[in-house]
């Protein structure tokens, strides 16, 4: 594809021009990559160091570099040339397909955190794509993903990790509570040792982010907490806890939007709690979808935000 230079007006060549002439530290490569002649890329390089009224290039025995200016005005010029390359393949992808869908398997926090505003973003930019979010539990969403019935799935991984099949990136770490509701008499305990005999809560898979066994309660003996009673889900936890004494662990943005409402109650507790970090993962050996990709990034964003609201 060859280029044409002309007119004092900056153009997306001229763009090109200066992203290839820093590639190359060359006039004679770049003028071969962009398919023009040298003039003429002497002429355009001219024009452009006139529309700034700067010089952009500084040429040197061996070569070309540019200038503290070009390479202000390069930063700027990647951005945009990425971001036009990634409309022109949001357009053929549009053409292409006339209907598509993603799913996605969330997490109880991630759902809350992250998922509105993820949704809201891709779908201002991808209308006409059906997106699917499922609860998605650890650690039932690794399988789910390897057997190809999630393309992503937002959530905790295993304490030993995970292979090389999946690809794994960190979102945002989750901070751990312990919740009762307000009437139970254990409701304004600061200690854990001193919760070692309740009646607790498994939420979730054993060994998990919800197993009360995973904290450290600091008792003679070694002994560990009771687990009374085991819920799948939260929202079977949000069910059953306003009628028992019993003691539960949540992630910190699942009870600050729930808890309230249920007349939950987030106990004092002086002792360290354990962070869980949430993390976005997809098959290695299967490349995301177009639709599917711009979702991840959605949600990247989110957690970006998200970290900066609560730094």
């Amino acid at each position: 594809m060859g280029y044409r230079f002309g007119g004092p007006t900056l153009r997306l060549q001229h763009l090109h021009l200066l992203l290839t002439l820093a590639k190359t530290g060359s006039l004679r490569a770049s003028a071969q990559l962009l398919n023009v002649s040298q003039p003429a890329l002497t002429k355009a390089l001219r024009q452009l160091e006139d529309e700034f009224g700067t010089e952009l290039v500084v040429r040197t025995p061996k070569g070309v570099r540019l200038a503290p200016a070009g390479e202000l005005i390069a930063a700027r010029a990647a951005t945009v040339v990425r971001e036009l390359e990634r409309a022109r393949e949001e357009v053929a992808w549009h053409l292409r397909h006339a209907e598509a869908q993603v799913t996605v398997g969330v997490s109880p926090v991630a759902a809350i955190l992250l998922a509105p505003g993820a949704a809201d973003r891709f779908g201002a930019r991808w209308p006409q794509v059906r997106l699917r979010l499922r609860d998605a539990l650890y650690p039932r969403a690794l399988e789910q993903v390897r057997a190809g019935e999630l393309d992503m799935a937002l959530g905790p991984l295993p304490t030993e990790g995970v292979g090389r099949d999946l690809v794994v990136q960190p979102l945002f770490d989750s901070q751990a509570v312990v919740v009762a509701r307000r009437s139970h008499p254990l409701a304004r305990t600061r200690k854990l040792a001193n919760l070692i005999d309740a009646a607790w809560v498994l939420t979730g898979p054993a060994g998990g982010p919800g197993d009360p066994r995973n904290l450290r309660f600091d008792v003679e003996g070694g002994r560990t907490p009771q687990v009374r009673l085991e819920c799948e889900s939260f929202s079977t936890l949000l069910a059953l806890m306003p009628r028992l004494d019993v003691i539960a662990i949540m992630p910190k943005g699942f009870f600050d939007r729930h808890g309230p409402l249920m007349d939950f109650v987030q106990l004092p507790i002086a002792d360290a709690l354990p962070n869980t970090t949430i993390y976005a993962l997809h098959r290695a050996d299967t490349p995301l979808t177009l639709p599917a990709q711009r979702l991840l990034e959605a949600f990247v964003a989110e957690a970006r935000d998200l970290r900066t609201t609560q730094a």
